[in-house]
């Protein structure tokens, strides 16, 4: 046989095998026995490794699986994968068909997309003139992981569309998932091997399809189905969703029969009962609808708000029920110290998974609803995702259970368990000095958005504070590649797991060489990241960057009293404190100053801001003090008298003043408490010394104060986080959504609703080198 004839036969043979897949596994119509298949399968397979060079790209013999993977790569999602918002009740329902029909002005009832919502993992499938080319999950939204070998091993997935016209680019956005059937056959295996079985379908779906190895993926069944789209170039975007779905089907994508298009709230809500009564004999599990606006010129017009598109909800099923035994309630030390009791239940089955513990929330949760260790008690997962006691089945009650008291001493450290008046969550005073929260504390200090130290997952930090390598923070950045090695041996000793290449002494290194680099990479975030990585109760990322914009440097920030922070922008008296009190805590101090001799050092320090000076007002500064019943005008009426913060910490009696009888009584009272009079003179000093290093003046500000701008789509060469620095450098606003209110659109490739929303608004719309110009104005 001529080379011409093999790549003839193996073109053949491919278009044959490709065929039979998709009638199997997309249609669930078989048109050959599986004898047959798998002859012709061999067949391609020995002229494949015959011939090499005329193997093609979307060759059934791919989906096999290749070798083990060391890493997965990370993968930046062109259009962002956003979650759904979530709905409930009925009038979770009525109330989102309002929003709707309101959004987009409608005179009659609004046609929408109605679809099942799989219980599976997100994936989002890139075709490149029509080959599949990269697989990526959802991971936070904006950057997942490269599955692509894996994904490549789905035999429902089209390795090419079934078009001779294919997109330049097309996102397929879809669910992985493992039918029940496959399920139970596949744990029937795990059982005969002697393995560890999967729970529930999602869990094997994404521990099979996050296997580093694509050979063992292969070797279980998952399936998928298309449900929605990221970038598209190269094709018109179809005119709705329904028409999305069948326009997939046209490409050999498969989608789920139960789709189809309702009017109004009427036709959603006889979907979601239609749905609910077939759940239990469908092939797959759900745990819910997904409604759409199925028109894409709506969904453009309602838009999205935070990380969730209005014009979508997930209609979620009623949670699943269960009675079991409460066998102990122990307690959860959280990363702020909040202790957590947590129900020890015996095993029971509830919303597809096997539940053995269940939150209490908190000690008023718990002597509400008396529970104790002996009740028999009924079990709910919350949302399908969080177990919770939900009642004592009391006539089940044994007659020698007592009520249940949460411990006094922290049972990590053993530091005095308290519970601030008015407050729920009882805490451990440890901070820091507990493992529990420095574990917590940790976690949240490597954060991506925090000091971003990428690779120290959740079982590096349990193993490096279990074998005492990180006792606080700062020790992270003493570690050294024989400390790492050293845990991973423990780790491994322990859990029975030593490879077989430690065992020939082959020690792997690169991993650790890895995290140390990242580890390092990390001393110098900006200012801000540092104050919200260090874990401050209350403190957000907005909260963090309002310190930093307007106190600019550490050192500062560590020293200034809840009253000074309570007369800055969006900072109230609760955040007030909580920072204070966090700068003021000795063990606090002593973990900071660690940090900072272990190098760590914020960039983009800065001299406070002028703006400071009109937040300096004495009459601010003493209402800000949290005197009862001395507000601003009473304060205002002491600074007419010659009042100083000066002269109020020295006064002994306030009588003389004018002021209300009770007004003095209370400041003669706060007065009186050891340490309030120290901290009005401090107070003062610091004032004085912020008014000696402000300007007379405020700085010009930047030429685009007072402008906000909206970001959308992907710039050619800066990331949106990069843009937006560089906005809010010359004193613009960014903000996440398109209003009337907006006077500048940036946007990119693959912009999306926020595009269609500013040309109807005619807001002004700048490229990235319009952008740039505008930056560079005077």
């Amino acid at each position: 046989m001529k080379e011409v004839d093999f790549k003839t036969r193996i073109e053949q043979l491919s278009a044959e095998l490709n065929r039979h897949l998709h009638a199997y596994h997309v249609l669930d119509a078989p048109t050959i026995p599986d004898a047959e298949y798998d002859k012709l399968f061999i067949e391609l397979q020995k002229l494949e490794e015959q011939h090499p060079g005329l193997a093609l790209p979307d060759s059934p013999t791919k989906r096999v699986g290749a070798a083990p993977l060391p890493q997965f790569e990370q993968v930046t999602h062109t259009v962002p994968m956003l979650s759904l918002n979530n709905g409930f009740s009925d009038e979770d329902i009525e109330n989102f068909d309002r929003r709707v029909s309101e959004g987009i002005d409608a005179n009659d009832y609004v046609e929408y997309a109605a679809e099942v919502k799989y219980d599976g993992l997100a994936i989002n499938l890139r075709y490149i003139h029509g080959v599949l080319t990269e697989a990526a999950t959802r991971g936070d939204g904006y950057t997942g992981e490269d599955v692509t070998t894996n994904i490549r091993t789905i035999r429902s997935i089209p390795l090419r569309l079934k078009t001779g016209n294919p997109p330049a680019i097309l996102d397929v956005r879809g669910e992985v998932l493992m039918f029940k059937r496959d399920f139970e056959s596949m744990n029937a295996r795990q059982r005969e091997a002697g393995q560890k079985e999967f729970v529930n379908p999602r869990n094997a779906a994404a521990g099979s399809l996050r296997q580093l190895d694509s050979r063992i993926t292969a070797s279980r069944k998952l399936s998928f189905f298309a449900y929605g789209i990221g970038a598209l170039e190269g094709a018109e975007m179809p005119l709705s969703h329904s028409a999305l779905l069948d326009w997939y089907r046209e490409l050999g994508l498969p989608v789920a029969k139960e789709a189809t298009v309702v009017r109004g709230y009427d036709g959603l809500m006889a979907y979601y009962q239609q749905i609910g009564a077939a759940r239990p004999s469908m092939p797959y599990e759900i745990d819910g609808v997904v409604y759409k606006a199925n028109l894409l010129q709506d969904q453009r017009a309602l838009g999205f708000v935070s990380r969730a598109p209005r014009f979508a909800l997930a209609h979620k099923f009623p949670a699943e029920e269960a009675t079991t035994v409460v066998q102990a309630i122990e307690v959860q030390v959280g990363r702020t110290g909040a202790i957590t009791p947590v129900a020890r239940l015996a095993s029971v089955f509830v919303g597809g998974v096997n539940v053995t513990n269940a939150t209490l929330h908190n000690e008023d949760e718990v002597r509400r609803k008396d529970v104790r260790v002996g009740d028999t008690v009924i079990v709910r997962r919350a949302g399908d995702v969080i177990p919770e006691v939900l009642a004592v089945v009391l006539e089940k009650r044994p007659e020698s259970t007592v009520a249940y008291e949460l411990p006094k001493a922290c049972p990590v450290c053993g530091s005095h368990v308290v519970r601030e008046e008015g407050e729920a969550i009882a805490r451990c005073s440890g901070g820091l000095f507990c493992s529990a929260q420095r574990k917590e504390a940790i976690r949240h200090f490597a954060g991506r958005r925090m000091m971003d130290i990428e690779g120290l997952g959740d079982r590096y930090i349990d193993n490096l504070v279990e074998h005492g390598l990180v006792k606080r923070v700062a020790d992270l950045y003493a570690l050294k590649l024989e400390d790492l090695l050293e845990m991973k041996r423990l780790a491994d000793e322990r859990d029975g797991t030593t490879p077989e290449t430690v065992v020939q002494g082959k020690i792997a290194t690169k991993w650790a060489d890895n995290l140390l680099e990242a580890i390092a990479a990390s001393k110098n975030p900006p200012l801000e990241r540092l104050l919200f990585a260090l874990g401050i109760r209350h403190v957000g990322e907005s909260t963090a960057k309002t310190l930093a914009e307007w106190l600019g440097r550490f050192d500062l920030i560590r020293r200034v009293p809840a009253a000074l922070l309570r007369v800055l922008p969006d900072i109230g008296g609760t955040v007030a404190e909580s920072i204070a009190d966090f700068f003021a805590e000795p063990k606090n101090q002593e973990a900071i100053d660690a940090l900072l001799a272990a190098g760590v050092a914020p960039q983009g320090e800065h001299a406070p801001s002028a703006k400071l000076r009109e937040k300096l007002d004495v009459i601010k500064l003493m209402a800000a003090l949290g005197i009862p019943k001395l507000t601003e005008p009473r304060s205002k009426q002491l600074v007419e008298q010659e009042v100083s913060l000066e002269v109020l910490a020295h006064l002994p009696v306030f009588t003389v003043f004018s002021l209300p009888a009770a007004v003095a009584e209370s400041l003669e009272q706060w007065m009186a408490q050891p340490g309030h009079r120290e901290q009005v003179k401090a107070l003062h000093k610091l004032r004085e010394d912020l008014l000696a290093q402000l300007p007379q003046t405020v700085a010009a500000e930047g030429h685009l104060t007072g402008k906000t701008f909206v970001l959308t789509g992907t710039l050619p060469t800066m990331g949106r986080d990069q843009a937006a620095a560089l906005i809010e450098a010359k004193g613009g606003k960014v903000s996440g959504s398109v209003s009337k209110k907006t006077h500048y659109l940036v946007a990119g490739a693959d912009a999306g609703s926020k595009l269609a929303k500013a040309q109807e608004l005619e807001v002004t719309i700048l490229d990235e080198a319009g952008l740039l110009a505008l930056l560079e104005e005077k």
